[in-house]
């Protein structure tokens, strides 16, 4: 799980552990759940951690408990949606015969794995869908350190409330493109795109194959991180930031081809006829942030935008996104004007129309996803991001279901004009 842009590092990092059953183990989590608690990045942009214990203060190991205390969760389980809907998920593989991959042209043509929630009939369906392949799980919990055999199990495992082979339900609803952060798989947004299902989007989450720790294809080949390898090959921050501006910008080659394939003449999924090609918003974690304006810039069928704490590598144009809406949602302090991330700041003088900047105080870089909710369960919590797991989810939704259903619903959405005594961490930043 990739921190691309954030200006923090692992310095001054300290997590507290509670509810695991011994020190060994621990002291690989709390590396691990720097990650999943959502404040502490890579020294470099591609995600390479420090060793473990780089990561613990003295407070932090002090804390852990003694072998054998307490028992590990039996099942980890994301947040029930909050909508009217029940939800289904199908999951599509793609391949764009029209461009080889970016990071590994000798594989042949680039490929998505989509995952897509929508809104369903209830009662409908198989079981509830799988959170991510196991592999996956344990190359994303690898790179932080973690080598303990039950984890991957347990993340891999975590309880989704999507149903597999669920009918649609009736209608024509806006569809929501969904980016995750760089070396971060499409499933750490899994509960930010049920909740969008079950509020009547159609819900396209896609994972960009070489640019995560792991992409396990149909045929069980895992894809790891090439990009990342070319991020630390670079010799100094003006190449790292190039590399990533070509991520955020083939990102939107990548989103233009899903929608032609979601929404053309011959849509590669079975239900394509309950998405409404006129109302299509875009939202993306970290670099998938940025690659919401990319998207935006590159092509003219994406109507509304939000970056969630990504740095701007691929800046927005000069000329501005031709008036449709953006929205900013990012950690404080680091997110604010004039802050350690400038991007933002040239960012947003460029958009054009309606837009706002907010920033949450108490967040972390991976608030924003479905890693505190993990973490949390995991027992482990993190003093440098004390915003609660139940908070990191109540603000993300309902911030980014408002900003979808202003922008793609013309609803009105009274949360986006100002603070709210209910949200007392959310700041409107009007620089």
């Amino acid at each position: 799980m990739c921190r691309v842009g954030h200006p923090s590092s692992f310095a001054g990092m300290s997590l507290l552990l509670r509810n695991r059953p011994a020190v060994t183990a621990a002291v690989l989590a709390l590396a691990t759940l720097a990650a999943l608690g959502g404040t502490a990045a890579p020294a470099t942009a591609s995600g390479r951690a420090p060793a473990p214990a780089a990561a613990l203060s003295p407070a932090a190991t002090a804390a852990a408990p003694a072998p054998g205390d307490l028992a590990v969760p039996s099942a980890l389980t994301l947040p029930r949606p909050t909508g009217p809907y029940a939800t289904g998920r199908d999951t599509l593989f793609l391949t764009d015969h029209a461009r080889p991959d970016p990071w590994v042209p000798a594989a042949g043509p680039r490929r998505l794995l989509v995952s897509l929630h929508y809104p369903a009939r209830p009662g409908s369906g198989g079981a509830p869908a799988p959170y991510m392949a196991e592999e996956e799980a344990r190359l994303m919990l690898a790179q932080r350190g973690l080598d303990d055999p039950e984890w991957p199990g347990l993340v891999g495992a975590a309880r989704t409330h999507a149903r597999t082979a669920a009918r649609p339900a009736p209608g024509r609803f806006p569809l929501v493109l969904l980016s995750p952060g760089f070396g971060t798989p499409r499933a750490t947004l899994t509960g930010l795109a049920e909740e969008l299902a079950s509020r009547g989007y159609v819900v396209a989450t896609a994972d960009h194959p070489y640019e995560t720790t792991g992409t396990e294809l149909p045929d069980g080949r895992v894809l790891t991180c090439a990009a990342c390898d070319a991020v630390d090959e670079q010799p100094d921050d003006a190449g790292r930031r190039k590399v990533l501006a070509a991520v955020s910008a083939g990102r939107a080659a990548d989103f233009s081809f899903l929608l032609d394939r979601l929404t053309g003449p011959r849509p590669a999924w079975r239900h394509a006829r309950t998405i409404d090609p006129h109302r299509v918003g875009m939202a993306g974690h970290s670099i998938g942030g940025n690659a919401a304006a990319s998207t935006m810039a590159a092509d003219r069928r994406v109507d509304a935008g939000l970056n969630m704490d990504g740095t701007f590598f691929d800046p927005a144009p000069v000329r501005g996104l031709d008036g449709r809406p953006f929205l900013m949602l990012g950690t404080d302090p680091d997110h604010r004007p004039g802050a350690g991330d400038t991007s933002w700041d040239e960012g947003w003088d460029r958009l054009d129309d309606w837009k706002r900047w907010l920033t949450v105080r108490d967040s972390g870089h991976f608030t924003f996803t479905d890693t505190p909710e993990i973490g949390e369960q995991l027992g482990l919590v993190d003093p440098d991001a004390p915003l609660s797991a139940t908070r990191s989810t109540t603000i993300t939704r309902s911030y980014v279901t408002a900003f979808f259903d202003r922008s793609l619903r013309g609803r009105p959405a009274r949360l986006l004009d100002g603070p709210t005594p209910a949200n007392p961490e959310v700041l409107f930043q009007r620089p």
